[in-house]
């Protein structure tokens, strides 16, 4: 395995680990539902998958 030659500085160190922090989930709400669910994904409700507040497949809960 390789070894560093010289030793990286806290600044380096920390310059590198500046993306690693987690951020939360973007929700939102659907208009025709009022569901909550995660942004540009699909949701079910009632049976139904929704998506941009339409219908997209009629029951779905059946068919999976």
């Amino acid at each position: 395995m390789a070894h560093p030659k010289r030793r990286h500085s806290s600044t380096r160190r920390d310059k590198r680990r500046t993306h690693d922090a987690l951020t939360s989930k973007q929700l939102s709400v659907d208009s025709a539902t009022g569901e909550t669910h995660q942004s540009h994904r699909a949701h079910v409700h009632e049976g139904n998958l929704y998506y941009k507040g339409k219908v997209v497949v009629e029951g779905y809960a059946k068919t999976v």
